[in-house]
């Protein structure tokens, strides 16, 4: 019998499952297809935005769209039309419910498990083909599909169940060159990060300011002591390297941003005599509130092994 079996709501990103329908289908056919949704959602960054993988007596269909790809499983012998009219159902009516801040930083598998409703629904309407032949013109649909037809993966593109391949990937048709990220990436940026940023700029741009300032006055005046303006310069070293290690990932983050933060409680000990208490307060809490962003704000991890 011809049929949508299951279908899920996957964040293109990192593969982290955002919702999907509830399966109690566990034959072996249905878990070996449940490890390649897994394998699947781990590049699907590197895929086009309409695919099919066949895999014996089940084909997986999927979409992506505004970082969202919609993934189904079907029989080898369901109207691929049908399908991607279903995936093409599904993506409007999450793209209509929930808007792309929620997605983007969202952080718990499943956060969205409640659209498991609308898919079950969506489902039962499409496994019943009579009904819904009548209901729908598939004519848009077909003419999308011969003009582009999804691109058709194989088992041995998507590596060993066990692992990836390291090969790399090659360049898909009307998608252009995809290469591997060389750097890890960090997790989405946040309002309070975005503060912090503009604050710790701020910061080294004050203290810019007075170290050429100071520059000036020893110039004018032989007796200035110099270290001042070392102390100052140090200041927007260690508030512009808080922001460097704000946006990119490094080894030993963590300790640099504490070192960093140390340094910046160092310089204003050191211009006590030259800055009032307020101007005090302000840079070192600056630099504990950025170093605080950017403890929280922690490299993706790998694609986990979620039970899609």
């Amino acid at each position: 019998m011809s049929m949508i079996l299951s279908a899920s709501v996957v964040r293109v990103r990192d593969g982290l499952p955002l919702s999907a329908s509830t399966d109690y289908d566990q034959s072996t056919g249905m878990q070996e297809c449940r490890k390649y949704f897994k394998m699947l959602s781990k590049k699907l960054s590197q895929l086009p935005d309409r695919c099919t993988l066949k895999t014996g007596q089940y084909n997986i269909n999927f979409i992506s769209s505004l970082g969202v790809s919609y993934m189904t499983l079907c029989t080898e012998n369901y109207p691929s039309v049908l399908a991607f009219c279903f995936l093409d159902e599904l993506q409007k009516e999450f793209i209509t419910t929930y808007n792309m801040m929620k997605t983007n930083t969202a952080i718990r598998p499943y956060c969205f498990i409640e659209f498991d409703n609308f898919i079950q629904r969506t489902k039962q309407r499409y496994n019943n083909t009579r009904s819904l032949s009548t209901k729908m013109n598939l004519a848009d649909m077909q003419t999308e599909i011969k003009l582009r037809p999804p691109y058709q993966i194989s088992v041995s593109e998507l590596g060993s169940a066990n692992g990836f391949s390291h090969t790399s990937v090659g360049e898909y048709k009307g998608t252009g060159k995809i290469s591997a990220a060389p750097h890890q990436r960090l997790e989405p940026v946040t309002l309070p990060g975005i503060v912090s940023f503009v604050l710790s700029l701020l910061c080294g741009a004050l203290n810019l300011i007075r170290g050429f300032h100071a520059i000036e006055s020893l110039l004018q005046n032989e007796g200035e002591d110099f270290s001042y303006v070392i102390a100052f310069f140090l200041g927007t070293a260690a508030c512009l390297y808080q922001c460097y290690l704000f946006v990119y990932y490094t080894g030993w983050r963590n300790a640099k941003s504490f070192l960093t933060f140390g340094l910046i409680c160092l310089c204003n000990m050191y211009l006590y005599e030259l800055r009032n208490l307020w101007q005090l307060f302000f840079h070192v809490t600056v630099g504990a509130f950025s170093t605080l962003q950017i403890r929280l704000r922690q490299p993706q991890g790998k694609s986990p092994d979620y039970n899609v």
